[in-house]
């Protein structure tokens, strides 16, 4: 369990965190969301214990084990496997003593802790996490120096996955990931045994993998129970009924104020003027809703519409070296008005198929017709590092229009999303949703018939996500579009083509048969239906025979179930209430004897579990022989 109590932090004078509380239960799967500098990470910090608090506490069981996904990726000469296996430290300290231990009683008890913790299986636990994160077996086996930063950010998150932390932290973990390491990550977060914390921009990330949101807002966290669609739409119930309430209460206030005004001064109203002077001043007002609104994106329409198809390929191929395509056999189109989404696991040339379309690398063999006047645009998020990072917003798009006035270059700036704070302020003072959005304002300044986007979500918040979806729907040229935001595929493009063996073809599906053939969802079902057809009725009568001889040993069981699940009701009922901040602040007693009984609870849940584990495999043992 996770308890924030009283919190406050301040980092460089600012105020991030202000008197905020919560409670997250052990095995709570949360998802942290706000706007970007309202200080989630810095939270994070807080919670590891590398920034101090100025008020308040953080509480967790003692000996919990915290994972978040180390700063700086690993270079070193050691094979994939070896770094992610050395991240239970644990086991590679007991595998390293039974190496060397000599006493017979020490050996026995390393081998026993080794069983204990599943050790015997580490190394396959390693590689299919790894697996799931795109690395084949050959690549599992190569040192991390031959790989690039983004795909060492993978191991890194592959190394505290293993460790499996009792307390799971996430910062953006889908940053460094494709498409295909996204649907991966989700299934596995969803599975995870222990309490997870996940700060995340991906709405469907959101949505499937945890079952909470804890919103940082105006300097406070406050817990909400569902997905993020399900926050979204309560949070919204949640302000209208605000606003509701408060111009209710501004027109009570406004009536006893006039009354007030009017009488104050006449003997026979006298007393009752007083009386609502002291009801006004008893009535706490209800504050108006502080609007935080994302910045809309404004893409320039294109200059002139040329005719379709706007490219079009015939048995090309194309790469960094002759005579070794990356891509090869590619035959297909591109019209006017189309909007295509590229699939496929990274390194398997989606953006160097990109790189073709815009003209940044030349055919090897096959011809490529583009439309006469073509304009090609295209955001890659590694184009960050070629903004000049002295420069300005201002003083970037001056280059792109010298002999505009000074009103017409901030009114280009606005509509890339800046505002006039940050107009005049230097790249490199960006964040990293700013400088996304300067960049995709300069890509896109000249308005391009084709715009390319390689994922361009990274740094951008879900509002911006969204701004940034309505601004491609309503840009009239083609989007060719790589990203491993799903709501952002889903909601701009029709047509998926799947980047895969050297080839570029289309994909007959949605994002959901994508996704089940990702995850093997579609081969397990196949393959449980083919062994539910395979002898059912000799099965159903063992099984049958099985189940009468064991029947007092079930009622048992389920005797169990039925008094852990009373437990367990009652527990999520005080942790409801102890996730109120107010109960400490006007029933302290309260809250400690609530603390003190889900404490007993608690203990009296886990030895009612052990009967139930002891008995469950006494039962599972009888059914199987």
């Amino acid at each position: 369990m996770l308890i924030i109590n009283d919190l406050s932090i301040r980092m460089a004078g600012r105020l991030l965190i202000e008197h905020a509380s919560l409670t997250l239960p052990a095995g709570t799967k949360a998802g942290l969301v706000g706007r970007n500098g309202t200080g989630k990470t810095t939270l994070f910090r807080a919670i590891t214990g590398e920034f101090p608090a100025e008020t308040g506490s953080i509480q967790m069981p003692r000996n919990t084990r915290i994972g978040q996904v180390a700063q700086e990726a690993p270079g070193t000469e050691e094979p994939l496997i070896e770094i992610v296996l050395a991240a239970d430290t644990e086991r590679a300290r007991l595998v390293a003593e039974e190496r060397t231990a000599t006493d017979p009683d020490r050996i026995a008890e390393i081998h026993m802790r080794l069983a204990d913790i599943d050790a015997h299986s580490a190394e396959a636990r390693a590689a299919t996490i790894l697996a799931g994160l795109g690395f084949d077996q050959d690549a599992q086996r190569r040192p991390a120096s031959s790989f690039s930063g983004g795909w060492r950010m993978r191991v890194a998150l592959a190394a505290v996955l293993f460790a499996e932390p009792d307390l799971l932290l996430l910062d953006e973990p889908t940053n460094y990931l494709d498409l295909e390491g996204t649907l991966w990550l989700e299934n596995y977060v969803a599975k995870y045994p222990h309490t997870v914390l996940l700060i995340s921009h991906d709405r469907d990330l959101l949505n499937r993998a945890v079952s909470s949101i804890v919103h940082l807002d105006q300097k406070k966290l406050t817990f909400w129970r569902g997905g993020y669609d399900q926050f979204e739409r309560q949070r919204a119930e949640q302000q209208a009924l605000q606003e509701k309430q408060r111009t209710k209460q501004e027109a009570a206030r406004k009536h006893m104020q006039a009354f007030v005004d009017r009488f104050r001064a006449k003997a026979s109203k006298a007393r009752q003027a007083q009386s609502r002077i002291k009801a006004l001043e008893r009535m706490a007002p209800i504050a108006a809703l502080v609007r935080d609104d994302a910045k809309p994106f404004h893409f320039p329409e294109p200059v002139k519409t040329v005719a379709s198809p706007i490219v079009a390929i015939q048995g090309g191929a194309v790469g960094y070296q002759p005579g070794k395509p990356v891509l090869k056999q590619l035959t297909l189109r591109i019209d006017a008005d189309d909007r295509i989404a590229l699939l496929g696991a990274n390194g398997n040339g989606k953006s160097t198929f990109a790189k073709l379309l815009s003209g940044r690398l030349p055919m090897e063999t096959g011809t490529k017709t583009v439309a006469p006047g073509l304009k090609v645009s295209m955001f890659a998020q590694h184009q960050l590092d070629d903004l000049r990072p002295e420069e300005s917003p201002i003083e970037h798009v001056r280059r792109m229009m010298p002999d505009a006035p000074e009103p017409k270059v901030r009114a280009r700036v606005a509509q890339m999303g800046l505002g006039t704070d940050k107009m005049s302020t230097a790249a490199k003072d960006l964040s990293g949703g700013e400088k996304a959005r300067l960049l995709m304002g300069l890509s896109a300044f000249e308005g391009p018939n084709l715009f390319i986007l390689d994922e361009p979500t990274n740094h951008l918040d879900i509002d911006s996500r969204q701004e940034l979806v309505e601004a491609l729907n309503e840009f009239p040229g083609a989007v060719v579009l790589i990203s491993h935001d799903r709501h952002l595929i889903e909601a701009t493009v029709d047509r998926l083509w799947l980047v895969r063996d050297g080839r570029v073809a289309p994909f007959e599906g949605d994002l959901t048969d994508y996704r089940q053939e990702i995850l093997g969802d579609a081969g397990d079902r196949r393959e449980r239906r083919e062994a539910d057809r395979a002898s059912k009725a000799d099965r159903r009568r063992e099984a049958a025979q099985r189940r009468a001889a064991l029947e007092p040993l079930a009622k048992q069981i389920k005797a169990t179930e039925a008094l852990m699940e009373r437990l367990r009701k009652r527990i999520d009922g005080i942790e409801t209430k102890l996730a109120d901040p107010q109960l400490y602040e006007k029933q302290p007693k309260a809250a400690s004897d609530l603390a003190k009984e889900r404490s007993d609870l608690s203990t009296a849940l886990a030895s009612h579990e052990e009967t139930w584990l002891s008995l469950s495999a006494e039962y599972e043992e009888g059914m199987a022989e």
